[in-house]
């Protein structure tokens, strides 16, 4: 059993970044495909498919690569089980000068700092992109 869903699936994406990876297969839950979501309409990912597998089903995501390097630069856990970290939509700050987004999860869903921010609503920044 896994005490940090999130981050295990931010590792996997991390890596597989590293590793050059065509695309890295995650345990599926809502909450994941979400993020999946998040980061496709983003442009950090190409794509991302939910398999079912008889089980919980698998989150298979495609990496996307700018020539040799992989777009998501860098990618951390902000919110954790141990710490969780809550933010008004009056305090949200840009990540990385604004080239960087954070996923947040408010009680309209996730979504990035800017949508939150532009629809006034706070919420748990769960990790930082860019």
């Amino acid at each position: 059993m896994l005490s940090d869903p999130i981050a295990d699936m931010l590792t996997r994406i991390r890596n597989g970044g590293k590793a050059k990876f065509n695309s890295v297969d995650i345990p599926g839950a809502n909450i994941k495909i979400e993020m999946a979501k998040v980061l496709k309409s983003e442009g950090y990912i190409r794509n991302y498919k939910f398999v079912r597998d008889g089980k919980q089903g698998i989150l298979r995501v495609y990496l996307k690569y700018q020539g040799p390097t992989s777009t998501i630069y860098k990618i951390e856990r902000v919110s954790k089980p141990s710490r969780r970290v809550y933010v008004k939509a009056n305090d949200i700050k840009p990540v990385y000068n604004g080239t960087g987004i954070a996923i947040l999860s408010t009680s309209k869903g996730l979504m990035t700092d800017r949508q939150a921010k532009a629809e006034n609503v706070g919420g748990e920044i769960l990790c930082k992109i860019w």
